[in-house]
């Protein structure tokens, strides 16, 4: 296992609300998402999609960095600003980057 960058590392989390087509949103989201893929420090995504209140129109995006400068030089990158034109089409955002401070997973019973 590669060693961690000392800043450790952190969760972007980005809530979506559509101002259009969903299927058009998930389009280009998949289209940031390949880019993303590629960038040095990124663990993964889940792009998940409002169940009850504001279903359809209500996404939220949660992403693992290894760590805050990888993400900020993921979001500097020149090729990263035609995705982010494209998806302020689609949507309104509201980004946010976190460190952990709790987690908690459930305890597995022997069957």
């Amino acid at each position: 296992m590669p060693a961690q960058p000392a800043d450790g590392p952190v969760t972007f989390v980005n809530r979506f609300t559509l101002t259009a087509d969903p299927a058009e949103f998930e389009r280009a989201f998949a289209e940031t998402s390949r880019f993303m893929a590629e960038r040095t420090g990124f663990l993964g995504h889940t792009l998940l999609r409002a169940v009850d209140a504001g279903a359809g129109t209500e996404y939220v995006n949660v992403a693992e960095w290894t760590d805050a400068e990888s993400f900020r030089a993921a979001v500097s990158a020149p090729g990263f600003a035609p995705h982010a034109a494209a998806l302020r089409a689609l949507s309104t955002s509201d980004p946010a980057l976190y460190r952990p401070v709790l987690r908690v997973a459930a305890e597995v019973v022997p069957a």
